[in-house]
């Protein structure tokens, strides 16, 4: 078996190696994600330095690992996950020159949920009708530590600490919300620019989570011919194959 082939086994394939390969990364996926949630609260710790290091030793592993399991040409490479990963390594190689932009690492947890790679070691639960749900979690929860991580870098990194971390998540949260208590506010004109574009964009979030909880833009019908799983709601023919579908309404 090539190298090319073994790899699109691993990342790609249903047998008891691939699953256990899958979940196995899965999880140090998970672990580095939780690491640069956690990672401005102990930035100035020693053993920072060493955990940074081994994801940026990790990192291109598991790129090359992905590029390999990829169908071969420039394709692959113009995916946007590709370029979050990539944007990540650098901050990890660079951190003094980039430091400021760590918390935009957080966004490799909406680039896990849209490769697929998050759902596919999960199939055998059967939770496909969860998915855009989940990925709206995913994208409400990646904005809020986004806005956290930005907000303390930049407005409160003198309380440096778990004390001026919890301020930030304590400010966004209030702020997405539109709770407005206003005991914690963000400085100058910049401040007030953040704050307005945090509400907007938390709030179009919260609408598109309850939609996707409520009435989710696509529901699970699998086409009888074609086997195309998702559909509109009010779809009566195939869009893949022109099959006439039968989608239940939601109180049948």
């Amino acid at each position: 078996m090539s190298l090319r082939k073994l790899f699109r086994e691993l990342y790609h394939g249903h047998s008891s190696r691939a699953v256990r390969f899958q979940l196995a990364v899965l999880g140090i996926d998970l672990a580095v994600i939780a690491f640069f949630i956690a990672a401005p609260i102990f930035h100035d710790t020693r053993s920072f330095f060493w955990l940074d290091s081994t994801i940026a030793a990790l990192l291109p592993l598991d790129m090359i690992g992905r590029g390999l399991a990829s169908p071969p040409g420039i394709r692959p490479l113009l995916k946007p996950t590709v370029w979050v990963d990539a944007f990540i390594l650098l901050t990890l190689i660079f951190p003094r020159t980039l430091g400021n932009l760590g918390f935009l690492r957080i966004i490799r947890l909406w680039s896990l949920s849209r490769s697929g790679f998050l759902w596919r070691p999960l199939k055998p639960l059967h939770l496909e009708q969860w998915q855009e749900a989940c990925h709206s979690v995913i994208n409400l929860v990646t904005f809020l530590f986004i806005v956290t991580g930005f907000v303390y870098s930049f407005f409160f990194r003198s309380d440096a600490g778990l004390s001026g971390y919890v301020d930030a998540l304590y400010f966004t949260v209030a702020t997405v919300t539109t709770t407005g208590f206003g005991d914690i506010l963000l400085p100058v004109v910049g401040g007030k620019l953040i704050a307005i574009a945090t509400m907007i964009i938390g709030i179009t979030l919260f609408v598109l989570l309850a939609q996707a909880l409520i009435r989710p833009t696509k529901v699970l019908f699998p086409c009888p011919r074609c086997a195309l799983q998702r559909h509109d709601p009010d779809a009566v023919y195939c869009k893949a194959c022109g099959e006439i579908l039968a989608i239940p309404d939601e109180g049948d």
